[in-house]
């Protein structure tokens, strides 16, 4: 019903930059809240930042002032643009969404299967 694609990610230098996208297709009524989680080899799965409908965000301390997420709800896309990277910003990232597929219905939680980022010392 919901699928995620996520896009972007790639190999780069320390102190570079990447920008991910978040594509949202399938049926459903409306995306509430979007979001960036990453994972790390040997780690849990974390969040990076997060964004409401109304465009109020939150973001992880390790990432704060480094990256900035961002959304168009026409487009039904999240972004996450990411600066002065760090090779410990190296992770699998994944997009999430809050969908409710019906109107007046629950709200679920949806993931893509996540794009590599690599950031080399």
């Amino acid at each position: 019903q919901v699928q995620l694609v996520e896009s972007g990610g790639g190999l780069v230098q320390a102190g570079g930059s990447l920008r991910l996208s978040c594509a949202a297709s399938g049926r459903f009524f409306s995306i509430n809240a979007m979001g960036w989680y990453r994972q790390a080899p040997g780690k849990q799965r974390e969040l990076v930042a997060t964004i409401t409908r109304d465009g109020n965000t939150n973001y992880a301390d390790a990432v704060k002032g480094r990256f900035t997420i961002s959304r168009d709800n026409a487009k039904k896309m999240v972004y996450l643009q990411m600066n002065s990277l760090k090779p410990e910003d190296t992770a699998v990232y994944y997009c999430a969404a809050d969908v409710m597929v019906v109107s007046g219905t629950y709200v679920a939680r949806y993931w893509g299967e996540g794009t590599l980022v690599t950031v080399s010392s």
